[in-house]
C-alpha cells in the first residue's frame, strides 16, 4: 500500500512550477497544443459564459485565452510562483488559493462557469472542489472537468479507482519529482457530477487522431436548478 496524498501533488508543483511556466509557453507539451487547449477553450466558449473561474489556473493560460474572447475570468492556483507568473504575464485576473481554502467567502464572487483544466488530480482535495463549486455558481451555470481519459490513462493497471505514481515521461530534464495522481473511472467522474448536484450535458472525447485513442475527456456539468 502506497502513502500518497494530496500534498505530494503541491509539493511536486512547487517544485516544478518554473519547468512548467517555460514548457506552457514553449509549446512543449504536444497534446495540448495539437488538441487539448483547443478543445477546453472550444467547451467553454459553447456555454457562452461572461464569466469563469479557472480552478488549477497553472501560469494563466487558459485565463488569458478567454478573457481575448471577451469572458471576463479569474484564476487561483495554490502554488505561489505559478500565480507570480501569470499575474507578470498579464492578461487576467489572479489569486493564489488552495483548494481546501476555495469558497464564496474567500473570493466573495459568482460565475456563469467554473472550469478545472487538467487540475483536478488528487483525491480529498477533489471531492472539496465539488462540494464548492455549486455554491460559486450562478443559477444554471455550468462546471466543464478536462482531464486524462480513464481508458487511455489506466495503462496495465487495474481500472479501479485509487493513486497512481505520477511521471514526467515527454518532458524535458528540467523537470522532478513527479506528482502521484487519484485515478477515477469514468463512472466515478459521472458520479461526482450527479451527486454534487449537476446535470452531465456533454461528454467530449478529444481524439488523438496519430493514435486513434483519446487526448482526454471533457465533462461538461449544468447546476440543477
Amino acid at each position: 500500500m502506497n502513502d500518497f496524498s494530496d500534498q505530494q501533488i503541491v509539493d511536486s508543483w512547487e517544485a516544478n512550477a518554473m519547468p512548467w511556466v517555460a514548457a506552457v509557453r514553449n509549446g512543449e507539451i504536444e497534446s495540448r497544443i495539437l488538441i487539448t487547449n483547443k478543445a477546453i477553450v472550444d467547451s467553454v466558449i459553447e456555454q457562452n459564459p461572461a464569466t469563469v473561474l479557472d480552478v488549477g489556473c497553472g501560469e494563466g493560460w487558459l485565463v488569458r485565452e478567454l478573457n481575448e474572447h471577451g469572458i471576463y475570468s479569474l484564476g487561483i492556483d495554490v502554488v505561489p510562483e505559478l500565480i507570480a507568473s501569470a499575474i507578470k504575464e498579464g492578461g487576467g485576473r489572479f489569486q493564489q488559493l488552495s483548494y481546501e481554502e476555495l469558497s464564496y467567502d474567500a473570493i466573495k464572487e459568482m460565475f456563469d462557469l467554473v472550469v478545472c483544466n487538467f487540475s483536478l488530480l488528487g483525491n480529498e482535495s477533489v471531492v472539496q472542489i465539488f462540494e464548492q463549486v455549486p455554491v460559486l455558481l450562478n443559477p444554471a451555470g455550468s462546471f466543464i472537468v478536462q482531464t486524462p481519459h480513464p481508458v487511455s490513462a489506466c495503462g496495465d493497471d487495474k481500472y479501479i479507482d485509487g493513486w497512481r505514481e505520477g511521471s514526467w515521461v515527454g518532458f524535458n530534464r528540467e523537470f522532478d519529482n513527479p506528482a502521484p495522481w487519484y485515478f477515477r473511472t469514468m463512472e466515478t467522474w459521472k458520479t461526482m457530477f450527479i451527486s454534487n448536484g449537476f446535470t452531465l450535458s456533454k461528454i467530449v472525447e478529444p481524439l488523438n487522431s496519430q493514435t486513434n485513442t483519446p487526448a482526454s475527456v471533457i465533462f461538461v456539468g449544468v447546476k440543477s436548478s
